[in-house]
Parts: structure tokens; sequence; C-alpha cells
């Protein structure tokens, strides 16, 4: 019988690293130090100070920290606003206030992969000044209480088709990563349950909806293990500090692990760098290395259904690749989709999501007409670069504002 003990004992190692981290700062950075000549005792004060700050980020949610946006030379303030408060999601509008609304609604669903939906800061940013903005906040499932319930891929698509008919037929959809699959279930869902209510249109970036069609190191992870060996290594019950106790989990930690264990020399690197930047007194609090690790260290727990329903249905049988996942015993056909415009978006050096796993999608789609799908690749992005940074922003957000606005209306007729 599993407890909270591992849990906890995670939970511990990671204070306890955070900890060292600031004794370390506080330590070298003693004034008893700064007559030395040598660099030794301000590198070890670096280290400290960055590792303190790593390990505290780990258990921290960031804030959006978007208080204003810029829309045709003038600026306007901005506020969030729950449209939607769900157990396991909130659906976020960022209210552009007194600002005209804009003809373009649109519904950002962020993935639930292990980061907050803050990961996608900058496309939020990117994208306010041009669109009324509702975006997906999924929670932490270790904040959850189990009188909640289960959460599995079934009931995250069926909160994505509510949220859809909350906001109406006149709205473009994109969904990041994860959710691209589930996004396209449930657009197919509504074609066959509420044809009025499909989007105008559906984005998808990056997202496995064919896994098999470019393999990974990501999807070939899934294919290595079997699903009691993913159980007994990974999930664990949320420890007694949380509203989630004793709730089974996969903890973002072991995801962040995951994704480091890739590129595990460029974040080495990184580290690095900054520790001697900060040394010599370069680093700043919103330098490049902050910006992005403030958001790639903090992670989110999922819940254990969740996590295994994915790995099994999404990627071992490739459900939605072979056309027969079922919501609730009702099978989704996606050839339902007739109304809803499909466009994908993927990176040339992307190796968590590779190219072809989403563009495939537009195969599977036979009752849309060939006008109303298209694909674009960019070279040179990597998974990250394909919805935040320079490439998303100056090559691929033009594309898609432009295909919204070529099938405004195409959801409601």
């Amino acid at each position: 019988m599993k407890t909270c003990v591992t849990y906890d004992l995670m939970e511990s190692a990671r204070r306890s690293n955070e900890i060292l981290g600031a004794a370390f700062k506080a330590y070298w950075s003693s004034p008893f130090f700064e007559p030395m000549p040598h660099l030794a005792p301000a590198q070890l004060a670096s280290w400290g100070a960055i590792t303190e700050q790593s390990f505290r980020r780990i258990d921290q949610k960031p804030d959006w920290g978007i208080d204003k946006t810029i829309t045709k030379g003038r600026e306007y303030g901005v506020e969030k606003i729950c449209a939607v408060d769900k157990p396991f999601c909130q659906l976020t509008y960022f209210n552009v206030k007194k600002r005209p609304s804009s003809p373009r609604k649109v519904l950002l669903i962020a993935p639930m992969s292990g980061h907050y939906a803050t990961l996608l800061r900058r496309t939020v940013i990117s994208l306010l000044p041009d669109c009324d903005l509702y975006v997906t906040e999924w929670q932490n499932a270790r904040d959850v209480p189990v009188s909640a319930g289960q959460f599995d891929v079934e009931d995250f698509t069926l909160y994505l088709t509510e949220f859809m008919q909350f906001l109406g037929a006149d709205t473009h959809v994109i969904a990041v990563c994860q959710p691209a699959p589930l996004a396209l279930a449930a657009t197919a869902y509504l074609a066959a349950h509420s044809p009025t209510s499909q989007p105008n249109s559906l984005i998808l970036i990056g997202g496995p909806v064919v896994p098999d069609a470019a393999p990974t190191e990501v999807t070939d992870f899934g294919r290595r293990l079997s699903m009691g060996q993913l159980e007994h290594y990974f999930i664990q019950n949320v420890g007694a500090n949380h509203a989630g106790v004793g709730r089974e989990v996969y903890p973002g930690v072991l995801q962040l692990a995951s994704f480091m264990s890739m590129n595990l020399p460029t974040h080495f690197h990184a580290f690095a760098n900054q520790i001697h930047r900060r040394t010599i007194g370069q680093a700043t609090d919103h330098d490049r290395h902050n910006n992005f690790y403030n958001e790639y260290l903090a992670v989110m727990d999922l819940t254990k259904e969740f996590y295994l329903s994915t790995i099994e249905r999404i990627f071992k049988r490739s459900e939605i690749a072979h056309d027969c996942f079922s919501l609730r015993g009702q099978p989704v056909e996606l050839r339902a989709i007739d109304r809803t415009a499909v466009k994908t978006v993927e990176g040339g050096q992307d190796d968590i999501s590779a190219p072809g796993q989403c563009s495939s999608a537009l195969n599977l789609l036979t009752g849309l007409p060939d006008r109303m799908k298209s694909s674009h690749i960019e070279p040179q992005a990597g998974h990250y670069g394909i919805f935040a940074g320079k490439m998303w922003y100056h090559n691929i957000r033009p594309l898609v504002l432009d295909f919204m606005d070529t099938h405004r209306g195409s959801g409601a007729n």
C-alpha cells in the first residue's frame, strides 16, 4: 500500500537543498571575505544564491505579471477574471479594460504536462493586443482535495467541450502541445452532439496527435515501460502539507527531472554561465536565464489517472491517431468535424513533438474540406520556439491571426 512518505521525503530534499543554498550564500557573502583577492568566495556565494533560488522556484506557482497591453499605440490596463471555476481548472479571462471588444475571441488551451499555464506568458502577451483572450489554468493536483474525485483524459476533454460551449461558436481555439489531440477530440465531440458549438478555427501547436508519425525520446519512453511499471515507479501520494493529501499523483518534480535529462549538457552550461555572470555582477533578476527558469523550474503534480491514461490512450494505443477515442462510452469520430478550420504548427527542431506528429492530424479530418486545412513548419524552431520567442512572434503569430480572420464565422455556419 502506498503512503505519503516518499512524497514527503522528496519535499524534504527540496527544502534541504534550498536551505543549503541559502547557507552558502549567507556565509560566503560575509564582509570578512571581501579583502580576499580570489574570486572563490564570490563564486561560492553565487552558487548558493542560484541553488536557493532554483529549488525555491520548484515549489512556487509563478504570477502572470500582466497588468497592461498596447493596442494600436494606446495602452490599456489588464485584469484577470475567473470566467469558469472548476475543481481541476480555472478558465481565466484577461480583460483589457475600456478597450473595444476584439473580433477575435480566443481560447488558449495551456498544456497540463507538469508546468503551470504561466509557461505561456509570452504567448498571452503577444496575443492580448489583438484578441479577447481566455486561458485554461490547470490546478496543481496536490492542491485539489480527494473529495473532488478523479481526473483523467476524458475529464480533461469534457472540460474543453464545456469551455468551448461557454464561449460560443465564434471562438478560435489554440491548443499548445499536450492538449492538441484532446482539443481535436473535444471539437469532434461537439460536432456530433452540439454542431452549432463548433469553434471557428482550431490551431494545434506542436502536439502529439499521431505519435508514431515521428517517434522521439518522449514517445519511446511510454513504450519502454508497462503501465504497471509506470504506476509502481512514478506514482506517489500527496503529503500532509497540502489540501490534496492522500491523492495519487505523478509529481511535477519527476517530470522536471525527465525534461532536464533530455538536454542535461545545455542546462548544466546555462547554470554554470549564470553563476559566472552573477559572480562578476552581470546577472539580473529579469535576465534571459531567470526569465526562462522562473517558469521552467516551477512544476505541478498531475493526477495519477490523467498521467497514466494519457500514456496508455494517447501514446500506447494511439486512440486519437487511429480515430478510436471514446468519451463516456461514446465513440468520438474525427470525420464529424466539418465546420471548424484546422491549422497545425510544428518546429523543425522540436525534440518533444517532432514534425509530423501534429500535421498528421489533417489526414484524419476526412469530413473537412481541404480549403479549411492548413499546416506550417518553422524550420529553426524548437519546442518552445513555436509558441514563444522571436520565431513565434514574427513568423508564426501573424499566420495564426490571418488564419483566424480567414475563417471567422465558419463554426457558426
